[in-house]
């Protein structure tokens, strides 16, 4: 493992009372800005600052005057989280370890390919689905992000790349459940795809779900473009309550059909995550099993050998083993794919990512 910075301590420090610039409405930053004398149009200046730039402060807004730079830095925070962790992973992956303003912390992730530049951002504090995988749930949920909690991880994660990258894939598959947290999310995607926030096309952003069919259909209706993936890790009912006991209130009869309603309404192919955990649902019945359910379906599987999480006494099967499930799925014609590790030597692979570092 690599890294430029050593993984911080938390240190307990006076809460800080100005809030984050990016969640001051503009109504009410243009009233403040008229009553420091300064023009209209300094608010678009502040905005293009905030969302095309990658300066890290008020003081490097170079076409503002010393004065208003001042007042900026006296009245509002540049940011509304501080970052106590930051690591960096063999193959380019970054992560970044926040504390919010009120002491939480969550965790999100740069990923690196060639031609691509993905961020995965988190959408709660915990996680209350209790995946029996995942590291996020271990501590259960403690709250919900704010709609600016949530896109300053894109912003900051975006201030990490180098003047020749940009990002082109935006994926919510961090800390918590999104759909949980709906209100806000949709509100944080809003502003990802603005031509006044980042400019992200619709189709560039993923959104992760445990199934909630309610919330699945909800945002069908939204009218735009964005990918649905769905965590479903096990083929029949019995063996996913196993694995993801929010099942038991659902089925998956009912999440099939919200994400049935998802494609004919978007025209989106849902991919399905599944999560490949040794000897609990990677047996060639279970790949025969998960083929029939997906049986006449546009859909996409990704199987994901299961990330290592010490707390947990699960393990990912071996290659040979991951290599006859997806060739089960492919000769049943379910297109299928075998997720990359990326991040895994830092904690920063599906499903590892967590509360706290010590």
């Amino acid at each position: 493992m690599t890294s430029d910075e050593a993984l911080l301590p938390l240190l307990a420090a006076e809460p800080d009372s100005r809030r984050p610039i990016l969640s001051v409405p503009d109504s009410e930053l243009l009233s403040w800005l008229a009553t420091q004398g300064e023009k209209k149009f300094r608010l678009g200046q502040i905005r293009r600052w905030l969302f095309d730039s990658r300066v890290g402060s008020f003081d490097e807004m170079s076409n503002l005057s010393r004065k208003l730079r001042d007042q900026l830095e006296a009245e509002f925070r540049f940011e509304g989280f501080e970052k106590v962790g930051h690591q960096i992973a063999t193959d380019r992956t970054e992560k970044l370890l926040l504390k919010l303003s009120d002491g939480e912390l969550v965790e999100c992730v740069l990923m690196r390919d060639p031609g691509r530049r993905t961020v995965c951002i988190s959408t709660q504090v915990g996680c209350a689905m209790g995946c029996t995988f995942c590291a996020s749930g271990l501590l259960g949920v403690k709250r919900d992000l704010t709609t600016t909690e949530i896109v300053e991880q894109v912003l900051v994660l975006n201030r990490l790349m180098q003047d020749d990258e940009k990002i082109t894939n935006v994926v919510v598959m961090g800390i918590g459940e999104p759909l949980a947290n709906y209100t806000n999310l949709m509100s944080a995607l809003e502003t990802l795809t603005s031509g006044e926030g980042l400019g992200l096309g619709a189709r560039r952003i993923t959104v992760s779900t445990v199934g909630i069919p309610a919330k699945i259909r909800e945002f069908a209706q939204q009218g735009q473009q964005f990918n649905l993936a769905i965590s479903l890790h096990a083929p029949n009912d019995e063996l996913r309550t196993e694995i993801v006991p929010v099942n038991k209130g659902t089925g998956l009869r009912q999440i099939l059909s919200a994400a049935d309603e998802f494609f004919e309404v978007t025209g989106r192919r849902v991919s399905w995550e599944y999560v490949l955990l040794a000897g609990v649902n990677d047996q060639p019945e279970h790949a025969e099993e998960l083929a029939q359910l997906l049986r006449n379906r546009i859909a996409h599987v990704n199987l994901i050998p299961m990330n290592g999480v010490s707390e947990l006494n699960l393990q990912a099967p071996g290659e040979p083993q991951t290599r006859r499930f997806q060739e089960i799925l492919q000769g049943r014609g379910v297109n299928v794919t075998v997720r990359k590790r990326k991040g895994a030597d830092i904690d920063a692979a599906c499903g590892q990512l967590r509360l706290n570092r010590s």
